[in-house]
This record gives structure tokens, C-alpha cells and sequence, in this order.
């Protein structure tokens, strides 16, 4: 064996250890029947696909189950896109850090079992993109206390033909003063993988933070911050392009589950016992 195919044994391993993890959280939602599925996922629960079965490299617990997963190239936002905004809140405390305004673009072919934004898999569920819209939201982002602009939907990473339309002008208007977060089904190394097509590199290329990867009911844990699931991470964009790895958010902080001290003693002494 040469010396590049030692050098990659350990990552193929790393590879098949996710997958395997990932079988093993799909299996055991499955079997405990975690979750419930709306109206909508059910009617595509039977045509829920792994198209890139045998990739390696794909992330960290890529669902086997309970969504569809695109093999590179294959979901083409240009072609997919209808340019639909399913909602615009303004000052949002959920979607991110600050202050935020928050697009929610419609269209989403990963449909994840037990998604809480089912109601808007359809790339037609919303309302056209306009000029008036896009001005609006630009405008919104002026008073110091909103802190940035948020993608959700749906899947931004998909709707690349406004949305790059719309970080461009954010950045033409605010520099840097404003952070952009997305939120995405797909993972960090999916997104930047070959064959992937261009136009998800070059909206990657204008967000600051990106929370990844399919919602795993399975894997669910209402602790985590700005996730749904333990396989999501917030990544930093920049300083990940810049290293060439995905890059956690220095700020996360999770909360963690815990039982002071004083309540195992006042146990240990018997207080509190039902009598």
C-alpha cells in the first residue's frame, strides 16, 4: 500500500464510524418511535432516499433514515428555486445571536422527520421575492441594536438566486457591521465536497455562522443552543474556510444538565420522600 492510501485509511475509518453512529441513532428513533410525524411527513416517509449511499466523508451522523440525502450536484438551487419567501420576522431573539431579522425561504427536499417547518417544503409555499421586500429587509438591519441577518426556511442553500442577491447587497450597504447566519439540512463537508454545485460555495463564502446538518429526531436535546439535534454544529464560516476544517463557534454554550449537591443530600437524609 503507498503512502497516500495510508494516509487515508484513518479518515475512511473516521468515515465508517459515522456512518455507523449515524445507523445506530436512525435505528433506535425507528424502534422507540421517537417523534411524531405530521401529515406531510408521512406522505413522504416512503420515498425518503440515501441517493449517495457509499459516500464517505459526509459529516458527522448523516441520517440513514428520516430524510433524503442528496448524492453532490444532484439539488441544483438555479433550477429548484422559485425565488418564495415563506416568512420575514424582524427582531428575533431565537435565530442566532442579537438581535436579528430572520428570512424564511420556502422549498426543502431533505425533509427531516419531525421538522418543525414541514408546512414549507414546498419551493411554491410563500409569497414571490420582490424589490420591495429586499429593500425592506436591507433597511431593517440599519438600527445598531439588530445585530445581523438570519437564512432559515426551508433551505437557503437552495434558494441561492435571491439569496446571494441578498447577502451581496447586505455587505454592499453594511460591510461587516452586520454577521450573517444560515441555517442548513446539509453538512459543512456536503456543502464543500466535490461535484457540489458552485453556487452554495458562494453563498458559504458571504455567511459568518452556519448551524448544519439534518434535524435528527433521534437525536434530539432541547440543551442545545441554536440546534435541535446533537449531530448540528455552529460553525464558524470564516475561520473554517481559512483552516480548511470545520471550526465551532467560539461563543456556543450549551446548557447542561445537572443536580446540585445539596439536593443528593437532602435525598441521602430522607427529606422530601413521599409519604
Amino acid at each position: 500500500m503507498d503512502s497516500t492510501s495510508d494516509s487515508t485509511q484513518p479518515a475512511m475509518q473516521g468515515d465508517a464510524d459515522a456512518a455507523q453512529s449515524g445507523r445506530a441513532a436512525s435505528d433506535t428513533f425507528h424502534k422507540t418511535g421517537a417523534g411524531s410525524a405530521s401529515r406531510a411527513e408521512a406522505r413522504h416517509r416512503a420515498s425518503w432516499h440515501d441517493f449517495a449511499e457509499g459516500e464517505v466523508g459526509r459529516g458527522p451522523c448523516v441520517p440513514f433514515a428520516h430524510s433524503n440525502n442528496p448524492a453532490a450536484g444532484q439539488w441544483d438551487g438555479l433550477k429548484l428555486s422559485h425565488d418564495i419567501v415563506a416568512d420575514y420576522k424582524r427582531m428575533v431573539v431565537t435565530d442566532g445571536e442579537g438581535i436579528r431579522n430572520s428570512v424564511y425561504v420556502a422549498g426543502c427536499p431533505f425533509r427531516c422527520e419531525g421538522c418543525y417547518n414541514s408546512s414549507i417544503w414546498d419551493f411554491q409555499a410563500g409569497h414571490p421575492y420582490t424589490d420591495e421586500l429586499e429593500d425592506a429587509i436591507v433597511a431593517d438591519l440599519a438600527p445598531a441594536y439588530i445585530q445581523g441577518l438570519t437564512l432559515l426556511g426551508g433551505e437557503p442553500f437552495l434558494n441561492t438566486p435571491m439569496l446571494l442577491r441578498l447577502v451581496r447587497r447586505v455587505r454592499e450597504e453594511y460591510g461587516h457591521s452586520k454577521d450573517i447566519w444560515s441555517w442548513t439540512g446539509y453538512t459543512w463537508e456536503e456543502l464543500m465536497r466535490p461535484g457540489e454545485t458552485p453556487d452554495k460555495r458562494e453563498l458559504l463564502d458571504e455567511i459568518d455562522v452556519l448551524v448544519d446538518g439534518r434535524y435528527i429526531a433521534g437525536l434530539k436535546d432541547s440543551l442545545l443552543q441554536f440546534r435541535g439535534s446533537s449531530n448540528q454544529r455552529v460553525i464558524d464560516v470564516q475561520a473554517s474556510l481559512a483552516q480548511g476544517t470545520p471550526v465551532i463557534w467560539k461563543k456556543l454554550h450549551d446548557q447542561h444538565r445537572f443536580i446540585p449537591d445539596i439536593y443528593g443530600k437532602d435525598r441521602a437524609a430522607g427529606e422530601g420522600d413521599a409519604s
